[in-house]
Parts: C-alpha cells; sequence; structure tokens
C-alpha cells in the first residue's frame, strides 16, 4: 500500500509544480504586456525563471521528505528482532 500512497503523493506534488510554473508564466505574460521598456520585459521573463526553478526546487524538497520519511519509519518500526524466550539475563 506504501508505493501506492508514495505515487499519489508524487503526483500531486508534480501537479503542484505545473501549476506553479503556469501561473508563472501567466504572469509573465500580464507584466510583458504592461512592460513599457525592453529591460522591463526582461525583467518579468527573469521572474518567470526564477518562479519556475522555486517551483522545481520544492518538488525535489517534498519528494525528498517523502523519502526521508518513508525511511524513517521504517527505520522506527518496533520489529522485534529476537526468537525464543529472553528471561532478562
Amino acid at each position: 500500500m506504501h508505493p501506492v500512497k508514495e505515487k499519489v503523493s508524487n503526483v500531486a506534488s508534480s501537479a503542484q509544480e505545473h501549476a506553479k510554473i503556469y501561473k508563472a508564466k501567466v504572469e509573465e505574460k500580464a507584466e510583458k504586456a504592461t512592460a513599457r521598456t525592453k529591460e522591463e520585459k526582461e525583467i518579468a521573463e527573469e521572474r518567470r525563471k526564477a518562479k519556475e526553478a522555486e517551483a522545481k526546487m520544492e518538488l525535489h524538497q517534498d519528494k525528498a521528505e517523502q523519502l526521508h520519511g518513508k525511511h524513517t519509519h521504517m527505520m522506527s518500526g518496533n520489529h522485534d528482532t529476537t526468537y525464543g524466550h529472553h528471561t532478562g539475563t
């Protein structure tokens, strides 16, 4: 069941990344439409690139956190590695 949860979580993170990138592109188009100089248009493009990079960074951070959580969960389990009865001598 855990691989399914991981897959769903990855898909959700990826969808959020794509939504943020799309939003950045729309904002860039709006800024370019109102820009009067070439420099203002270049600034709008640089803002878009920065937002896209931030969205991709957040995606990778989410995936890393998910993997860390997965490994932490696996390592912190209450697995009884003793066999038979121990009397504590």
